[in-house]
């Protein structure tokens, strides 16, 4: 099962996004953009305005992969959602 975290939206205090995230670090996310592209890679670092550092990160383009581009840092405030793996969320 995947989480997705979508900015505002409602969610108990141990469930907020950012705290969600934190526990990530480390881990394999997908991330979506507002302008449609998605990039998949192991997020090694996040700050308070949801900016995130991949690495050995995958871009697709109409979910069908277009490059392979390393470390990437992606801007908060263009990132539409975060998808992460919901069966090793709680270990």
């Amino acid at each position: 099962m995947t989480v997705c975290l979508v900015a505002g939206v409602s969610l108990e205090p141990s469930r907020k996004p950012l705290n969600v995230l934190v526990k990530r670090i480390n881990n394999d996310v997908s991330i979506r953009l507002k302008n449609d592209v998605e990039y998949h890679g192991r997020m090694i670092d996040c700050d308070s305005h949801m900016n995130v550092i991949l690495e050995g990160t995958k871009e697709f383009r109409n979910n069908a992969p277009s490059t392979n581009l390393g470390n990437v840092v992606l801007r908060g405030s263009n990132i539409l959602y975060i998808c992460v793996d919901h069966s090793e969320e709680n270990k």
